[in-house]
């Protein structure tokens, strides 16, 4: 016999949204991760869910579950495999390492994500609750300015305070409003004076 051929199923946005929809309703996360994980390790990648894209969302399973460990262990595959996602592994490999105890690790990987430009307004926007979370609220502040900066050029807007009038659709978008609003609250904490962005929210 020449051999066997082994049944592998292909990864499914589908059935790991069934995942954590269940998830959510039962509070079962460790349950959750553990078939993710299973999932994302044997199943064929697909267009509709990347191998390191089910990779992620495993991980952050495991965080929900209490378990940095095999969370950065789903995440550091989810890099290291390099395809499409969501969101950059690295953030919640770093939100582990804070849990792990492992800051310095974090930090390093803070810089390196800085280091090579901040280019997605999602990265900005969770890099912002993370370092909020560690109370570095001039780091997060310096986030939430880079996503909302994105998020104005990518409308077409000035992409820095002081350039000139801007038009209602920038502060239309509710992703936009959410990131000026904690943006607000954080220069707020810093006792910092309100600045065009802030005035922004009451357009």
């Amino acid at each position: 016999m020449v051999g066997t051929l082994v049944n592998v199923g292909f990864l499914s946005r589908e059935e790991f949204d069934a995942i954590e929809f269940d998830a959510a309703c039962t509070g079962d996360n460790l349950a959750a991760a553990e078939r993710m994980s299973a999932l994302a390790r044997t199943g064929t990648s697909t267009a509709s869910m990347p191998r390191a894209e089910a990779l992620v969302r495993a991980g952050e399973q495991w965080l929900l579950a209490g378990d940095p460990a095999a969370a950065v262990a789903d995440l550091e595959l989810a890099l290291a495999d390099g395809g499409p996602v969501e969101v950059d592994p690295r953030v919640p490999i770093c939100r582990a390492l804070f849990q792990l105890g492992r800051e310095a690790q974090a930090r390093a990987m803070i810089e390196e994500l800085k280091s090579q430009g901040k280019a997605d307004a999602r990265t900005c926007d969770l890099m912002m609750e993370l370092l909020v979370e560690q109370e570095d609220l001039a780091g997060a502040l310096e986030w939430a300015t880079a996503g909302v900066e994105l998020i104005l050029n990518a409308q077409g807007d000035p992409p820095a305070p002081g350039g000139g009038e801007r038009g209602d659709q920038a502060a239309s978008g509710s992703d936009l409003n959410d990131l000026l609003r904690i943006r607000y609250r954080i220069r707020n904490d810093l006792r910092l004076p309100e600045d065009e962005y802030d005035r922004m929210l009451n357009v």
